[in-house]
């Protein structure tokens, strides 16, 4: 396959910057048996190809945390739980769980805009849990009131409509078609194009919602097809809704370019289009830290693959556990208040493999600014 994946985020994640926090060092704690963290993605869903590897990543940060000597005296044991990605309920019946039945003290996800925001509002903010979501990216979540406990290590879809504009303009489009998953993501992510593009000189010709999980997308196709474009911009998910539309659009004719959102990158597209899908291009969260290189390395060593989100991941996961031990304490409503400190300057860098380094500064009152995967 030649599917282009145009790159363009430098420094993504939590830190635009210095944020300046007064502390005292901490002081060491032991916990009670096993400090236990939530991992909840979509295991079934529309993104069910890229999450089994994305939680293996962060799962990686956990036994690389343990080799170490775990947090604060304990090991860490990751508790999975199913946000099928789309239903806000069933995430949200898994996030408690995760909470009442696990007793986990923080959570890495969710994973999708929406089921993040259900999690958020009826899980951890009545619980006081901390989240670290890898790849909830909907601009509205940068505004949501939080209490402090929600974090994310990939950049706001306001970021990506941008870059995906610039390079449509780039590649000479002038005009584009929008499709995109009826959910917070699809539209945040879509607002974002359709307003860069334009401002850009460009024209949307039509922007419309698809539903996942349908059978037949022929009338949604016909009416984009209707409308016409240079390209169809496909902001969805690679393994239900958005490959029903491109696998439509091609058996009809109606568009041979598709510009893809970063909830449409994963091996498993290429494969189930085939070469038709050669020529289309499209954007993922990313960095040229070196510390990107670094974690591929050690998740090929793991035997399982690198993608997308799966450095967020690691990242979401190493965050938490630095953060407790900058703590002195596994309990969210303590750790809230480090997650910023050891993910910004001033501090040793730190990178992936290097987690046990970080907690050795982290008890003797050190402080540490992770770069960790993805340049947080």
């Amino acid at each position: 396959m030649r599917m282009t994946i145009g790159n363009g985020f430098k420094r993504s994640g939590l830190a635009a910057g210095l944020l300046a926090i007064g502390l005292a060092a901490p002081v060491s704690g032991i916990a009670a048996g096993p400090i236990k963290i939530g991992i909840i993605f979509g295991f079934t869903g529309p993104i069910e190809s890229l999450t089994p590897n994305m939680a293996k990543a962060a799962e990686l940060a956990m036994k690389e945390v343990d080799r170490a000597g775990g947090v604060l005296g304990s090991k860490v044991e990751p508790v999975r739980a199913d946000s099928t990605c789309t239903d806000a309920a069933a995430a949200t019946a898994a996030a408690e769980r995760l909470v009442t039945s696990d007793r986990v003290s923080a959570v890495v996800g969710a994973d999708c805009s929406g089921v993040t925001t259900a999690v958020l509002k009826n899980v951890a903010l009545p619980n006081g849990i901390v989240m670290i979501s890898p790849s909830a990216t909907s601009p509205a979540l940068s505004t949501i009131p939080d209490n402090g406990l929600f974090f994310r290590t990939s950049p706001s879809d306001a970021r990506q409509g941008e870059v995906l504009a610039t390079i449509m303009k780039e590649k000479g489009v002038k005009r584009a078609a929008l499709t995109y998953t009826n959910n917070d993501y699809g539209k945040g992510l879509a607002d974002s194009i359709k307003r860069n593009f334009e401002s850009m000189g460009g024209k949307i010709t039509l922007s419309a919602a698809h539903e996942d999980g349908k059978g037949d997308y022929n009338a949604e196709v016909a009416a984009l097809a209707a409308a016409g474009g240079d390209v169809l911009v496909v902001a969805g998910y690679l393994d239900q809704g958005g490959k029903g539309i491109i696998q439509t659009a091609l058996d009809t004719g109606a568009f041979t370019t598709f510009v893809l959102g970063d909830g449409m990158i994963g091996d498993s597209l290429p494969k189930a289009i085939g070469k038709e899908l050669d020529g289309s291009y499209g954007t993922v969260p990313g960095t040229d830290s070196p510390g990107g290189g670094k974690l591929k390395a050690m998740i090929a060593k793991a035997g399982f693959k690198a993608g997308p989100y799966t450095a967020e991941s690691y990242d979401a996961a190493a965050l938490i556990m630095l953060a407790m031990q900058a703590a002195g304490s596994s309990e969210s409503a303590r750790l809230k208040d480090q997650v910023m400190r050891v993910a910004n300057a001033p501090g040793e860098k730190i990178y992936p493999g290097e987690l046990g380094k970080a907690l050795s500064i982290l008890r003797k009152g050190g402080d540490v600014d992770y770069v960790g995967a993805s340049a947080v």
